[in-house]
């Protein structure tokens, strides 16, 4: 099947191999696991996932309302900070609702009715290599961090979430930081029915100790008797998508640059957010050197400068690995230039676009 550049592709063999894991992770832990639809939401291959998860977990009305109408199970509603509509209209999707502050708990958990409510804690540490996407950052926003408020808050919640991690590859760091957790907060886990530990563990990467991870959370669920569930994003879709692009120019400005018919402006955005290269799997250390450009205006949409065995052409097909994580989700339509298809690779190995975007597309998401 010959397809138009450039396409997200997601293959679902690799993805299975994720998803495999989490089902180990879910059975030997007695843990519950919902996808976090802020990294990942490309619901096309939602039958495939919800097999090997309980659920989701979103951060706004329109991912809670996609998550009960595309994935099922159970459909947790986390936000910021809500509006009085929203907390209206997410009762119709959510089954639990997490408030960010005592003060939205406050006002909001009566119109939550019969709902379980939570509450996000910031426990003040936390595993980040951005202090962008740190959450216990300082002045962060995130979650309650007054102990004594969070104890007089207690009789109108039922659980709570810990979401203090983000890209955390380091087993020993996380059961550390349970345990801290556990120290600091225990009188209030015992008043809970459950906990989510949020997102940002890095659980499906080669090498990291099952066992050991697996162990940890369930003495920590048996010692507390909550029912723990984590929210993975990245871990769950990690190497499962590329970003597939053709080289349409080739210049030379001390360095050769090629130029392909995709962007990390519009369709990589956290290459640009938190300053990283792109993976480009083709490249190695060959004599090859070429600098990999976007075709935005923008001066610094690059995405990385790298060596080739061979030389690159017009034409030449180059692909960008772990394009899934907070990548689909933040496309936008920057330039107006062309918004990559999504396409499927099935497990059975058929090539299908599930999405191909166009300008009436472009055109209705303006006024």
């Amino acid at each position: 099947m010959k397809l138009s550049t450039p396409y997200y592709l997601v293959d679902e063999n690799k993805l299975l191999q994720n998803l495999k894991i989490i089902k180990h992770v879910r059975e030997r832990a007695s843990v519950k696991v919902v996808l976090a639809l802020k990294c990942f939401s490309t619901w096309s291959v939602f039958p495939l996932m919800r097999s090997y998860l309980d659920g989701t977990t979103s951060s706004s009305l329109f991912e809670a309302r996609l998550g009960r109408d595309k994935f099922g199970g159970e459909t947790h509603a986390y936000c910021v900070g809500y509006s009085a509509a929203e907390v209206k209209a997410v009762k119709r999707y959510a089954d639990k609702i997490i408030f960010n502050s005592v003060s939205q708990l406050k006002r909001f958990h009566r119109q939550a009715g019969s709902l379980k409510v939570g509450l996000r804690i910031n426990p003040g540490f936390s595993y980040s290599h951005f202090d962008l996407a740190d959450p216990a950052r300082k002045f962060s926003r995130l979650g309650v961090s007054d102990r004594k408020e969070l104890t007089r808050a207690l009789p109108l919640i039922s659980g709570a979430m810990f979401h203090f991690n983000c890209e955390n590859n380091d087993c020993a760091n996380f059961v550390s930081n349970l345990d801290r957790i556990g120290h600091d907060y225990g009188p209030i886990l015992e008043k809970l029915e459950w906990v989510s530990l949020g997102g940002g563990l890095y659980f499906t990467q080669d090498g990291y100790p099952l066992d050991k991870f697996c162990r940890k959370l369930k003495e920590f669920s048996e010692r507390f008797a909550v029912q723990i569930y984590l929210e993975p994003g990245e871990t769950a879709i990690t190497r499962s998508a590329e970003l597939v692009t053709t080289v349409v120019d080739i210049i030379h400005n001390e360095i050769d640059i090629a130029i392909v018919d995709a962007s990390t402006e519009a369709h990589m955005l956290d290459l640009l957010i938190y300053r990283t290269p792109a993976k480009i799997e083709a490249a190695g250390q060959g004599k090859h050197k070429y600098m990999i450009a976007g075709r935005s205006c923008l001066a610094g949409d690059v995405f990385g400068t790298y060596k080739f065995k061979k030389p690159l052409h017009i034409g030449s097909e180059l692909r960008i690995s772990d394009a899934a994580g907070y990548t689909m989700v933040k496309k936008n339509w920057f330039n107006g230039l062309a918004m990559p298809a999504i396409v499927v690779k099935q497990l059975g190995g058929a090539i299908k676009e599930v999405r191909h975007f166009a300008y009436k597309d472009f055109l209705e998401s303006l006024s």
